[in-house]
């Protein structure tokens, strides 16, 4: 499966006043095509600002309009949008999403919490962000990001890597193939066999929440109404990142926790890891997102 690059739209309508939270129980499946998330564009949804995306190298791009990789232009899914694991029982993502009786406009950017009930996953809860949606999706059907998940109907990881392995529908099959992936992907790609466990498209059941900062700050979209939903409180053992800190955010790697390689570590509002590993450093890509590069 996979997110389609839908083309820029005009302007949404308004919101209805009154916002009800989207829950039930769904399904899911895996990809990582590379493209230009759907919710990239301009005009998908009431927010401040579209999904953010990223050149061929992993830096974010402030210019919404440029073409998909997937379409021969040079926007692609920025490498964070990967998978990460908090604890055993909470991890954040972010997915390709189609509710029943909703569209685009009301998916762009809400978040959900997942909460799985088959595979060796379940009882575990994973919180996404929705960056994308897909013609080929189905109701209530959740493709998560991760990579290695296999690129399904559109390939634009040729064009920004010459190509991934694995198969084109269900990706790889051990960790240790994780190893020849770009050093970008490989934390996400390895988080399907660890946290993940490799399940095979669980089912699962979900309630739309307010989106945590974790998952707002990487992709820099966050709904004008998401006020309007529960906040989420993590499951019995679960909590925040012990790894975020509470000191004030800086531009350079200074005091705080350290980032993973292409994560985030700066900007405006930022509150997460402030150092970089050894080897890289704290790069301003615009005020509100510096990145270990």
């Amino acid at each position: 499966m996979r997110s389609s690059t839908i083309l820029q739209t005009g302007l949404v309508a308004a919101l209805p006043f009154a916002v009800q939270a989207a829950s039930g129980s769904g399904k899911s499946t895996r990809y990582w095509d590379c493209c230009k998330p759907s919710c990239s564009w301009s005009g998908k949804a009431s927010v401040n600002r579209p999904v953010l995306a990223c050149d061929a190298n992993n830096n974010p791009l402030s210019d919404a309009n440029v073409k998909s990789g997937c379409d021969g232009g040079s926007a692609y899914t920025c490498a964070n949008n990967s998978p990460w694991a908090v604890n055993d029982q909470l991890a954040y993502g972010f997915a390709a999403t189609k509710l029943s009786g909703g569209t685009e406009s009301s998916w762009c950017c809400a978040c959900y919490a997942l909460t799985f009930t088959s595979g060796p996953v379940a009882g575990k809860t994973l919180v996404v962000q929705s960056t994308s949606t897909g013609g080929d999706l189905g109701s209530n059907h959740f493709d998560l990001n991760m990579p290695g998940g296999g690129v399904g109907l559109f390939d634009g990881c040729t064009r920004q890597f010459g190509g991934l392995p694995g198969a084109q529908y269900g990706g790889i099959s051990s960790r240790s193939q994780c190893d020849s992936f770009p050093a970008a992907l490989k934390p996400g790609c390895q988080w399907r066999f660890d946290w993940f466990q490799n399940a095979d498209n669980p089912e699962f059941t979900f309630k739309q929440v307010q989106c945590p900062s974790e998952l707002t700050s990487r992709t820099g979209c966050k709904r004008n109404d998401d006020g309007n939903f529960p906040v989420f409180t993590p499951p019995s053992g679960g909590g925040s990142n012990p790894s975020t800190p509470t000191s004030p955010p800086s531009s350079g790697g200074g005091s705080g926790c350290t980032a993973d390689k292409y994560a985030q570590c700066g900007g405006s509002g930022w509150s997460g890891c402030t150092n970089c590993p050894s080897g890289s450093t704290c790069k301003a890509i615009n005020d509100y997102y510096h990145q270990c590069v």
